[in-house]
């Protein structure tokens, strides 16, 4: 087997799914005019902040 071959052989999962659509949430509907929200996710609790340059940061 070559590395070509091996290396296709192992990245199925990293293959988009064709027909599948996802789902686009807003921000803005997320946070409604708060800065920080917290999520709760399989029994912890996280918490995203957008910063003061406008991008998202997600802690545990």
């Amino acid at each position: 087997m070559t590395p070509n071959e091996t290396d296709t052989q192992r990245s199925p999962q990293t293959a988009s799914p064709v027909n599948r659509t996802q789902r686009v949430v807003e921000s803005h509907d997320l946070f409604r005019g708060d800065n920080e929200i917290l999520i709760s996710h399989d029994g912890a609790i996280y918490r995203m902040k957008i910063t003061r340059q406008g991008k998202l940061i997600l802690n545990k």
